[in-house]
């Protein structure tokens, strides 16, 4: 659906209505365990819509929808099959959608089982393509909640099918409701609707081959070193790592004029090396929509020993071109930008916010680069506010930006820490709740898997300039509440000190490091218990379904704390870089960690795309090898110190038949980004493919 149409905030009421907000791509653990099993049992009640109660509305059915339209919704003679079909009619619509829903009570509701896929079906007729699918889902303790869109649905002047297939039904969920929902101007009429079980036995694992691989994942050390310090790294979407140092925290380096840049490819470990015209350690980065990737500011100059003078930021930009491996100039900035965010809209533009400015104080100035234009514009809404040093502004489903209190360096902002900003009318709503705001220094927060969830997660964090001990805060909070605030997420777990020394109480890590990984989990791994000290040895996996860790992963050997990241590989392993610690020095190591899913049988194989290049709200056909539960798209890592705010697992829904799968892409750029990402499949053991690139947008 056109982002246009997004909905800023959501009241109790909105979120009935919320069928095309979200856009379709949730839907991704559509599965393809079986073919549509349409001999199975019809759990929709009054299916054809012939039986009508006091009304003359179809029992079991409501009418439903939100926001500024004109509309009408009935009965029709104009059915499939029987003698009634249902019609809604909008002849104006200025923002929010109309439906004809099935009711909410124990008589009308399908009931589900926790685990199960269903495959969904309707027919219908519509004069737009401005209709979605809209499933709700009732959780036995929070009640009624939105769950997605699994599908959008073109015109079509002739009846036509729609078949699509939900995901594992989330745990405490016992009933769903769905319907079609249209969101322009025209009129959509349905039909013999259907719901039926299509799950499967899971299939038994084919053998753990590896005891402790299958419970803690493993780790590698690569036998050799990088050639240069990994402050940035980047996954380009030729399966290459961009590594960025400039002078890499080297004050001699700077003086000397050496900077540096390596392109390392994983598969044979071979390191490029990559002229680099300035001293770009600590710029901000991110991925354009053509695979290209931004760079903003940088080192001007180094803080005075005595403290006099502060570190000073460039205004300076470049871009690089992974075909070429080259850095070509951009015009400058408006303004100078040490530890800069880096945000892409979802029309491919980019705003980048804070840092410190080329006379070392904090840059107010947002600076916006078109990405039509190729150029930072020098028209630009301007709010005059201090974000801090690489605040993490992540975009939201209708187009704000949300900054989620992690930032490096120091103390947060005045207010609650957190908040809302929009670019178009230079709002900024706080948003509360978020623990020890001033104690969030190196923290990281990540949109948790699938990215229609609209749900942040923020861990971690400390105060360097107080030198205050790392906490095990974490934080979560829905951007879709009708007025989000943080809510306590559980403490991270207990991990070691150097020497295997146990940590005690609250201690926990700042310097951390959040994956997400292609089974809809967030590997988190990394950290130190001070500024520039006491790595912590620990790791974990978050599952954004229980909001609970798994613990005791298998534990990195290599220190990573100031200057490390981690990041996916398109093989669903991850890769660890860096490490600088109060001493100067660096540590040039890589690491790879195989997460437990590597170690629990064949992996399934996408065979074939039929498309590399996607539109929005377009359908797309894959082939696989085997059955499959889930398909998603994972925007590549941009990252540097704990901060990779365009991060994301987009769902894809699915519309299986047999091993070809027809998977439904948002027609919501601002849930996903344009550009280059890795598309993943993964079977019912929670085994993923190998990625293959699509570029989106």
């Amino acid at each position: 659906m056109p982002a246009a149409k997004a909905v800023p905030m959501f009241s109790p009421e909105l979120r009935r209505g919320l069928g095309r907000l979200l856009a379709l791509a949730l839907l991704v653990t559509v599965g393809l365990v079986a073919s549509p099993a349409q001999a199975a049992a019809n759990l929709v009640q009054n299916p054809g819509l012939e039986s009508l109660d006091a009304n003359g509305f179809p029992v079991c059915w409501e009418r439903s929808g939100q926001g500024d339209n004109t509309y009408t919704t009935g009965v029709t003679t104009d059915a499939r099959t029987g003698k009634r079909a249902m019609r809604v009619n909008v002849t104006r619509l200025v923002s929010g959608d109309r439906k004809a829903m099935m009711l909410e009570n124990a008589q009308c509701a399908p009931r589900v089982t926790d685990g199960h896929q269903y495959d969904l079906s309707v027919y219908y007729k519509s004069t737009t393509a401005a209709n979605a699918l809209t499933l709700f889902r009732r959780d036995t303790k929070l009640g009624w909640q939105y769950w997605m869109d699994p599908a959008t649905l073109p015109a079509t002047a002739t009846w036509q099918r729609k078949v699509v297939r939900t995901p594992p039904v989330p745990p405490n969920t016992d009933r769903i409701t769905w319907g079609v929902s249209i969101y322009g101007v025209g009129t959509l009429t349905t039909d013999d609707y259907s719901m039926v079980d299509a799950s499967a036995p899971a299939p038994t694992p084919s053998g753990c081959t590896d005891a402790a691989g299958c419970t803690k994942g493993k780790w590698q050390v690569m036998p050799y070193e990088s050639t240069v310090r990994g402050v940035h790294a980047v996954m380009l979407h030729n399966g290459k790592v961009l590594l960025v140092a400039g002078s890499g925290n080297d004050p001699n380096a700077f003086a000397a004029g050496t900077f540096k840049t390596a392109v390392y490819d994983p598969a044979s470990g071979a390191f490029t090396n990559v002229p680099t015209p300035k001293d770009l350690f600590c710029a901000g980065h991110v991925q354009l929509k053509d695979g290209k990737v931004l760079v903003m500011g940088g080192t001007k100059d180094y803080a005075k020993a005595d403290g006099t003078v502060g570190y000073k930021g460039l205004k300076n930009s470049y871009v690089f071109d992974p075909v070429t491996n080259t850095y070509t100039a951009t015009n400058d900035m408006l303004a100078g930008h040490w530890y800069p965010s880096a945000t892409i809209l979802g029309n491919g533009d980019v705003l980048s916010l804070g840092g410190l400015g080329e006379d070392s104080t904090g840059t107010t100035t947002t600076d916006y680069y078109s990405a039509a234009q190729g150029k930072w514009l020098g028209d630009v809404q301007q709010t005059w506010s201090w974000w801090g040093l690489y605040p993490a502004m992540v975009l939201m489903q209708d187009g704000r930006l949300f900054y989620t209190g992690s930032h490096t360096f120091g103390s947060g902002l005045p207010g609650t820490g957190a908040s809302i900003y929009n670019y178009g009318t230079k709002a900024i709503t706080d948003v509360p709740g978020l623990q020890r705001k001033d104690e969030r220094d190196q923290s990281m927060s990540v949109l948790l898997p699938p990215a229609q969830a609209q749900r942040v997660f923020t861990v971690g964090g400390g105060n360097g300039d107080e030198g205050k001990t790392a906490n095990r805060l974490t934080d979560l909070i829905d951007l879709k509440a009708a007025n989000p605030q943080y809510q306590p997420g559980p403490l991270l777990p207990q991990g070691t000190l150097t020497g295997g020394a146990a940590q005690t109480g609250e201690q926990g890590k700042m310097y951390v490091s959040l994956v997400l990984l292609p089974d809809g989990t967030v590997f988190e791994t990394g950290g130190g218990l001070h500024n520039r000290a006491d790595p912590v040895f620990e790791a974990s996996i978050f599952d954004p379904q229980t909001n609970k860790f798994r613990e005791g992963m298998a534990t990195d050997p290599v220190p990573r704390t100031y200057h490390s990241s981690a990041f996916l590989l398109p093989d669903g392993r991850v890769m660890a870089v860096g490490d600088n610690p109060g001493n100067g020095s660096f540590d040039n190591r890589i690491s790879i960690y195989s997460p437990p899913y590597m170690f629990k049988g064949a992996r399934p194989a996408i065979q074939t795309v039929a498309n590399t290049n996607w539109g929005y709200g377009t359908t797309q056909r894959i082939t696989v090898n085997s059955a499959v539960t889930r398909a998603s798209l994972i925007r590549p890592a941009a990252v540097t110190h704990s901060s990779d705010p365009n991060q994301r697992f987009v769902e894809l829904p699915m519309t299986v038949n047999g091993n070809t799968i027809d998977l439904n892409v948002t027609s919501n750029p601002n849930l996903a980004p344009p550009g280059w990402y890795m598309l993943f499949v993964h079977n019912a053991n929670g085994v993923p493919s190998t990625a293959k690139w699509v570029k989106l947008g």
